[in-house]
């Protein structure tokens, strides 16, 4: 199966869990995004690397690095593999003596070790078919600024899980297109979600 490569492009605070983030991967060479909702100690580690802080101790993540580096271990690349009822299945292909072995993680675990070993991440088509988001053009930058708050009033705007049961195609299809019009990826996930849930019933 072919790969595609992803990169990080950011993470945003969750509106609708408390203490959850979605980190926003983008395909590279194309339009999709992939958002993957993660917890919070996990979108701390992911930030930290990725701003060069260094904390005063390792967390989790940098004793994994620091023990994989002393024994000589190097990560290779990141798979997110598989997705399962909402759920991104992740491993880790690591390198020793010209041996490789795979190991199964959760996928922001995977991502917050991956930009700590530089290390590319992947995924497959089928599942960038079933959970990636198609960005059209960017907007000119000179219109940033008065997006602002209509972007936070279309994220309050926006119905539950519940309410999006009770849409129409239609609505659903604005609803997404609004979404992503403000860069509010979690909610365009849910209803990327129910769009699927439709199509498989």
């Amino acid at each position: 199966m072919k790969k595609i490569k992803l990169e990080i492009i950011g993470l945003s605070y969750s509106q609708t869990q408390s203490g959850a983030y979605a980190l926003i991967l983008n395909e590279n060479k194309g339009k999709r995004r992939l958002p993957i909702i993660i917890g919070g100690f996990e979108a701390q580690a992911i930030a930290i690397e990725m701003e060069n802080m260094k904390p005063s101790r390792p967390l989790t993540h940098d004793l994994f690095k620091n023990f994989a580096d002393t024994f000589e271990i190097t990560l290779k690349e990141v798979i997110i593999y598989n997705l399962v009822e909402g759920i991104f299945y992740a491993k880790l292909i690591c390198a020793r003596d010209q041996n490789e072995v795979e190991i199964d993680a959760r996928t922001s675990d995977a991502i917050a070790l991956a930009v700590r070993f530089h290390c590319p991440i992947y995924t497959y088509e089928f599942i960038l078919n079933s959970a990636g988001i198609i960005m059209e053009e960017e907007a000119p930058k000179e219109k940033e600024a008065t997006e602002i708050s209509p972007k936070k009033e279309a994220k309050a705007a926006l119905p539950t899980t519940e309410d999006l049961k009770g849409k129409t195609s239609e609505e659903l299809n604005e609803l997404l297109k609004k979404a992503l019009d403000h860069e509010d990826y979690e909610n365009a996930s849910r209803i990327r979600d129910e769009m699927n849930r439709r199509k498989k019933s």
